[in-house]
């Protein structure tokens, strides 16, 4: 009896999570492994492509471009690829207790347009976290940037771009994504093949060294851009303040529903725990992952 009335709370729980964070339900392919989709609206007929967005924020302040980012996904201006998440498997021994640990991460970095035209979109870190929030996802760590690229499908080249004043701008945001899909065409790559893709950005991560004690600003941490198996181009880095986003930089999306030994769990209780962060993270107990709230989106009359 107690056996059941276990697994019936083990069903409700994980109807509650997928409920919160999926937009269609959770299918299992051939392969075992498992799809979900990020909970945002198909795109509607009448989005703009990614080059039109570029038109039409090009110009703005970041500010106003942020809003205008936020706008066009949350309504589901994204391609199939931003939207779908795939499941990787952690097994390890903690405490001498044997773990199974499936998460759910997204195939590509976000991006606005259909999936012939889109701009992968750098963000500063608040807005980030203000639709992972609204997705109820997290932004990874380094460990996860780390488990992503060796277990992806295709793995690309860092294509850097010479450091200027412009590195920031839509145009260069616009360049570099040509670089990636110049990569994609290479390789005979379909977009509609869902897979893992890593490589191609460095990833915005939570991290300790978000509340730095050492830093007096907000700090935004990146870490990544791989060029093979644990040889980041990127190590982890604080230098840049809350402000900064420039070309190289995505955003990657974490379902907080996470399976431990087939009972869901969420993903910040996991990077809490003493025992258990050690799956998803290599600095130990994050006891705040997440980065501090924007100011833009939740001071009131940015609702979208």
């Amino acid at each position: 009896m107690q056996e059941m009335v276990k697994t019936v709370h083990t069903i409700i729980l994980t109807l509650v999570f997928l409920q919160a964070i999926c937009a269609q339900p959770i299918s299992f392919i051939s392969t075992g492994d498992t799809t979900s989709y990020l909970n945002i609206p198909e795109r509607p007929a009448y989005a703009i492509e990614g080059s039109d967005f570029v038109a039409q924020v090009t110009g703005l302040s970041i500010l106003d471009r942020e809003t205008a980012v936020v706008r066009e996904i949350l309504s589901g201006n994204v391609p199939s690829f931003s939207r779908e998440l795939k499941s990787l498997k952690i097994n390890q021994t903690v405490d001498a207790e044997n773990y199974e640990l499936v998460y759910f991460v997204s195939c590509d970095y976000l991006a606005i347009g259909s999936d012939q035209d889109y701009l992968y979109i750098p963000l500063t870190h608040s807005t980030a976290q203000y639709l992972a929030d609204e997705l109820n996802c997290s932004l990874p760590t380094r460990k996860i940037v780390d488990n992503i690229y060796t277990n992806s499908k295709i793995t690309l080249s860092p294509q850097p771009i010479p450091p200027s004043d412009k590195m920031t701008t839509i145009q260069v945001f616009e360049q570099h994504t040509d670089s990636i899909k110049q990569q994609f065409s290479l390789l005979g790559f379909d977009r509609s093949a869902f897979g893992i893709v890593a490589g191609h950005k460095k990833d915005i991560i939570i991290s300790n060294k978000i509340y730095d004690p050492d830093r007096t600003n907000e700090r935004v941490i990146i870490y990544g851009w791989h060029k093979s198996e644990n040889n980041p181009i990127q190590p982890v880095y604080n230098g840049h303040t809350a402000m900064y986003a420039d070309y190289s930089h995505g955003v990657r999306l974490i379902s907080r529903l996470a399976f431990i030994n087939g009972d869901p769990i969420h993903l910040d209780d996991i990077l809490k725990d003493p025992s258990l962060s050690i799956l998803l993270s290599s600095e130990g107990v994050i006891s705040k992952p997440y980065y501090p709230e924007s100011k833009l989106f939740t001071s009131g009359g940015n609702k979208f």
